[in-house]
């Protein structure tokens, strides 16, 4: 038990990192130039909710 609470965490804790990294780079690259001049070429893709809508069971 005493090993096991330690590697939740560390899991927890790596989970909470990627969603901010994640959302950190979607943000600057959304608001960059380079990302802007994208938009305006080839449109607003419809932003996703979740991670999770990368599923391939998640068909639309």
């Amino acid at each position: 038990m005493e090993v096991i609470i330690p590697i939740v965490f560390y899991i927890v804790g790596l989970f909470i990192l990627y969603i901010v990294i994640e959302t950190a780079v979607r943000k600057g690259i959304n608001s960059s130039i380079i990302g802007q001049l994208l938009e305006n070429k080839y449109g607003v893709k419809e932003d996703k909710k979740s991670f999770l809508d990368d599923d391939l069971d998640n068909d639309k």
